[in-house]
């Protein structure tokens, strides 16, 4: 019997990134968060290109693969579009019924939780705390700090991204 070498990736937490072979590093501006803020006005007097997060994912396993694991940190920056605070896109997962956990690293902010029946959460999140998303939960992450808010987060490798629902319904509106 014949067997594979199982080659992992030297993978380290340095100065709130993920760095490694196979990290990939997404970035969203805020010309990429249209209709999320409320106030329309005061979203269109900000410059476009001005970044509000990034995101250093691996994903060990091919994407879809059963088993596997997804993880990453996302670095969430400070700023305000009039009066809300910045936030990423929020999504579901494609699977549904995924669970996910974030670690907060460093920072201050919230989770925001939604399901598609309407129950919502709000959950605080701090250095050293962890918050759990439970399956059917869409989340938003919101920084209401003056600094990144940093955190990591890990879920099942074949759970997806469904960020169409958000964009469509929005959160509160389900």
């Amino acid at each position: 019997m014949e067997h594979k070498k199982i080659v992992i990736p030297s993978l380290s937490f340095f100065q709130d990134e993920l760095k490694g072979e196979g990290v990939v590093k997404s970035r969203r501006t805020l010309g990429e968060l249209a209709g999320i803020f409320e106030n329309q006005d005061a979203y269109s007097q900000l410059p476009l290109d001005q970044l509000a997060y990034e995101v250093y994912s691996y994903l060990p396993e091919r994407e879809g693969t059963p088993g596997g694991l997804y993880f990453g940190i996302t670095q969430l920056y400070p700023g305000k579009v009039g009066d809300e605070y910045f936030m990423t896109k929020g999504h579901f997962h494609t699977i549904l019924d995924t669970g996910e956990v974030y670690y907060c690293l460093s920072g201050h902010g919230y989770m925001l939780l939604e399901s598609p029946e309407g129950d919502w959460s709000l959950q605080e999140m701090t250095p050293g705390e962890a918050v759990y998303v439970p399956k059917r939960y869409a989340h938003r992450s919101i920084n209401i700090g003056d600094t990144p808010l940093v955190t990591f987060f890990v879920f099942r490798g074949d759970a997806g991204h469904d960020y169409g629902t958000i964009e469509t319904k929005g959160y509160r509106n389900l």
